[in-house]
């Protein structure tokens, strides 16, 4: 059995031989047939050439570095086009993800799953990390349907032909999550305790994670086009039953309030409901935009330890 762990890097620099480290001792119990395929986000610190110090000695690492910061989930499916291995992990570099939690996600596997999750016990972030984790997976649960846990991550395992899979799927708008339950296979999860952040502090704030969540449920579901459809039915519904109580009111001979003001009101709501449901529409289109252009999700500058 070979196996191969994929992590993309991203301010790393003081984490990486850590990282290198507890990663062959958790996997030498399970093989000695491994690899490890660091991918390199453009790290603004010297991530890179920690890389190249560690590949010099060590051909079991491999190191794949972009072009330029396309995004921890771009750097994923980048790693996924390189491995050989018969099962791949995919892991974070900050040693949140617990190497020594490997062993017994394969362990699990042998059970007869394709996909193994790690969920994630005690929570060791800040008050706004979780409220941001809360806020993302309910926001997007709601827009897309799909069933997600705020305790899962992107730690996992999974058979090698779900990694193949992956790298073949030309989608601009990645998120690994989304991309491996879209794979399919028999998925479960095993619980594992999360500790806090050796170095550095995360990166995704509460206004990234709400824009994340947002993009990815446009790349995923057409619910907000049926949501700006529905809004405009009954909109279109309200003003019919308004227009037939005035003609009922003026037949009646009833006296009917004119109002400068909620004749304003009532025209700057329609119109900014007009603006919303066409920028709705033209988040697709430049969706459509996007993928159509055929552009590359990320561009390797300089691989190590690697044949191509």
């Amino acid at each position: 059995m070979k196996l191969s762990i994929v992590s993309p890097i991203y301010k790393g620099e003081k984490m990486l031989h850590h990282l290198v480290e507890r990663c062959e001792a958790a996997v030498s119990t399970l093989t000695d047939d491994y690899e490890l395929i660091l991918v390199n986000d453009c790290s603004p610190d010297n991530s890179w050439e920690v890389l190249r110090e560690i590949c010099a000695k060590d051909k079991h690492v491999k190191a794949i570095d972009h072009s330029r910061n396309f995004g921890q989930h771009p750097a994923i499916s980048t790693g996924l086009k390189y491995v050989t291995g018969d099962w791949i992990v995919v892991m974070d570099c900050d040693l949140q993800d617990r190497p020594e939690d490997i062993p017994a996600l394969y362990a699990k596997t042998q059970e007869g799953w394709d996909v193994v999750f790690a969920r994630r016990g005690e929570r060791h972030d800040g008050f706004f990390k979780q409220l941001g984790g809360k806020v993302f997976h309910m926001f997007f649960r709601w827009l897309t349907g799909i069933n997600t846990d705020k305790n899962i991550g992107n730690y996992c395992i999974f058979k090698r032909i779900y990694a193949d899979e992956i790298a073949r799927i030309p989608d601009q708008s990645r998120a690994f999550g989304t991309l491996i339950r879209h794979v399919g296979g028999k998925v479960t999860f095993i619980d594992v305790d999360r500790p806090q952040r050796e170095e550095g502090t995360t990166g995704y704030t509460l206004s990234r994670l709400l824009k994340l969540a947002f993009e990815n449920s446009i790349s995923n579901s057409n619910k907000p086009l049926r949501m700006a459809t529905y809004l405009g039915l009954i909109m279109s519904i309200v003003a019919g039953l308004l227009s037939i109580c005035q003609v009922i009111a003026k037949l009646a001979g009833m006296n009917i309030m004119q109002g400068y003001t909620s004749t304003i009101a009532s025209i700057w709501f329609v119109g900014g409901l007009i603006l919303f449901v066409l920028g709705m529409i033209g988040l697709y289109i430049g969706k459509i935009y996007d993928q159509v252009k055929g552009r590359p999700y990320s561009v390797v500058r300089e691989t190590l330890n690697i044949d191509e």
